[in-house]
């Protein structure tokens, strides 16, 4: 059995805490290896990690992984999330470069994903697990697609025990990423990103926003079926449980699920699997 994993966001509402507290339990049910939290993009919602990290331990007994970001922080508030969340019983970390929070003017004490992983490395030895992030279709700010190989290169060299990817949706990316980083000598656990789809139109504005390509045809497959909202989610879901077979046959050693704080989505993925 291939392990599997969960993202969540950090709910902000009543109604989102509801929501997030209904797709724990259900998938819960699935045995996740972790789960891992967001911060939100630039930053947004870093105030309601650790306390959404807390709750998943808490209440639905999961092995709760933050995401931390060194963008905009000190290292003297980088120290402090580290003991906190050490002290929430977290053994893995999601470690991540992150947006500039809005409103901030400088970078922060640590200006790169390596440089976090060497902080966390020093601070800590070897009490977290480290996962970094990984561009199988090349990170959107790379110089090149060369340089973004290297600069994860870096990330693993600084201490990374494992990758997990941006989602795509054409497996090559992520077998010949997987191909290259091995020539440079890169031999983590490099785990594919599996975001199940649930709104094109709002799958269209993240991959415009993170450089996550969606293959033409898919797109002319979801226009074609215009309304009939059941063909949408039987295609999606056939789609991606294919991808994932694929990723699996190919030597994927799990598979990451970003869950939107949906349960339906990914269970029907998994169904299929």
């Amino acid at each position: 059995m291939t392990p599997i994993s969960f993202e969540f966001y950090p709910p902000k509402t009543d109604d989102q805490r509801a929501l997030l507290d209904r797709t724990a339990a259900k998938l819960k049910a699935y045995a996740p290896e972790y789960v891992s939290c967001t911060f939100g993009a630039g930053g947004s919602t870093l105030s309601y990690t650790s306390e959404t990290v807390r709750h998943l331990h808490q209440t639905h007994g999961l092995d709760a992984a933050p995401h931390i970001s060194c963008m905009g922080g000190s290292r003297e508030e980088i120290r402090e999330l580290l003991r906190l969340y050490r002290a929430l019983g977290c053994t893995r970390l999601v470690a991540l470069r992150g947006d500039l929070p809005s409103g901030m003017a400088r970078m922060g004490d640590l200006r790169y994903g390596s440089d976090l992983v060497k902080f966390i490395r020093d601070e800590h030895g070897d009490h977290f697990h480290i996962e970094v992030g990984a561009y199988p279709e090349v990170h959107p700010q790379a110089d090149d697609a060369f340089a973004d190989l290297r600069n994860f290169k870096t990330k693993v060299d600084a201490g990374a025990d494992a990758a997990i990817t941006q989602y795509f949706y054409n497996p090559d990316a992520y077998f010949r990423f997987v191909d290259d980083v091995r020539r440079l000598g890169v031999e983590v656990p490099i785990v594919p990103g599996i975001m199940p789809i649930s709104n094109f139109s709002q799958l269209k504005r993240f991959s415009d926003a993170c450089g996550a390509e969606i293959p033409r045809w898919i797109g002319k497959r979801m226009q074609a079926l215009g309304d009939d909202a059941d063909g949408i989610r039987e295609f999606a879901a056939d789609l991606v449980a294919d991808m994932c077979r694929k990723l699996v046959a190919g030597g994927a050693p799990s598979l990451h699920f970003y869950t939107l704080n949906l349960a339906k989505p990914t269970q029907s993925v998994l169904a299929r699997l």
